[in-house]
């Protein structure tokens, strides 16, 4: 249990530490603020890879399939690149809810952070009860793949922009929202009637895609292992380090939109896993690897095609 208490309490101590001292008042996060913490939250994801290291060597954590700590290590930064890989599409759903919902700038960090603890208590419950279902009926992994194979390629087809407004219109028919921002308030009283402002009917919208998104990242990390501990640690440390990621890249998303062909071939590498994990096994260093070589390869060429256009522009 020790591992858990440790791993709960950091969990708790980053997020009081991230809204109390890094985002005590509600302002526009810069570019290079938003670089730095990024920084920081992958830096600290990758260092708590030792700790994992530890105790599986010292039997700490319980492991299922009786791992080695090196093996360990290899399913975690796997599990943690996977995650991280799938989270920026979900970056491009979170800037469109904003704009529909006319978010300012300066509060957008309060939302994302109330959104990350909600979306740490969804993923907390799928990822336990995807480990249960994998576990008891191993014909599951199969499931899983074939629908990973057709997120993959539902992926490619679907539309540039998303229309928020109006997949989202059912939210306003059950709460009473008002047009105006009330400071960094989800609701207000009024006339003795609670009030909900945008800002509450942006965090559903986003608890809500999230969702959606978790059944695509949680059958992936699946693929790399079944341990509760890694699957956990990896995937809320990369939603963690979701919320300085958005600002770091919310200028550049749409420069960086070739990174789905990259998501995609993660995608159908992970489906393939699943299908075959009862025939073949992928070493741990390939998984890692191509997941890792994909998401580069995917950086290099939109960097390129960036600086190509404006050459053409010039």
């Amino acid at each position: 249990m020790t591992p858990w208490i440790i791993l709960f309490s950091l969990f708790a101590f980053l997020l009081g530490f991230d809204m109390l001292v890094l985002h005590k008042k509600d302002e526009i996060v810069s570019h290079k603020k938003a670089a730095v913490e990024t920084a920081f939250w992958v830096g600290f994801a990758l260092l708590f890879s030792i700790a994992i290291y530890y105790f599986y060597k010292y039997g700490w954590v319980k492991s299922i399939h009786a791992i080695k700590p090196g093996e360990a290590v290899s399913k975690y930064i796997t599990g943690y690149l996977i995650e991280l890989s799938l989270s920026v599409d979900n970056l491009f759903v979170i800037a469109t809810i904003f704009a529909s919902q006319r978010v300012p700038m300066k509060y957008q960090h309060r939302v994302l952070y109330w959104g990350i603890i909600g979306a740490i208590v969804l993923r907390a419950i799928m990822i336990f009860f995807g480990i249960a279902l994998i576990e008891k009926f191993e014909w599951m992994t199969y499931v899983f793949g074939v629908f990973l194979l057709y997120t993959a390629f539902a992926m490619l087809k679907k539309e540039e922009e998303h229309h928020e407004d109006e997949k989202f219109k059912f939210i306003r028919k059950f709460f009473k929202v008002t047009k105006n921002f009330h400071h960094e308030k989800f609701w207000i009283i009024e006339n003795g009637h609670r009030v909900f402002t945008p800002l509450f009917i942006a965090l559903l919208m986003i608890e809500f895609t999230d969702l959606i998104f978790a059944l695509d990242s949680i059958p992936a990390i699946l693929a790399v292992t079944t341990e509760p501990y890694i699957v956990f640690s990896s995937n809320i440390f990369a939603i963690l380090g979701l919320r300085s990621m958005y600002f770091f890249l919310a200028n550049m998303l749409e420069k960086f939109h070739l990174l789905k062909y990259s998501i995609f071939a993660i995608l159908v590498f992970v489906s393939i896993k699943l299908l075959l994990v009862h025939h073949y096994k992928f070493p741990g260093w390939f998984s890692l690897s191509f997941i890792g070589l994909s998401l580069v390869i995917g950086i290099l060429v939109s960097v390129y095609k960036i600086s190509h256009d404006n050459e053409v522009d010039f």
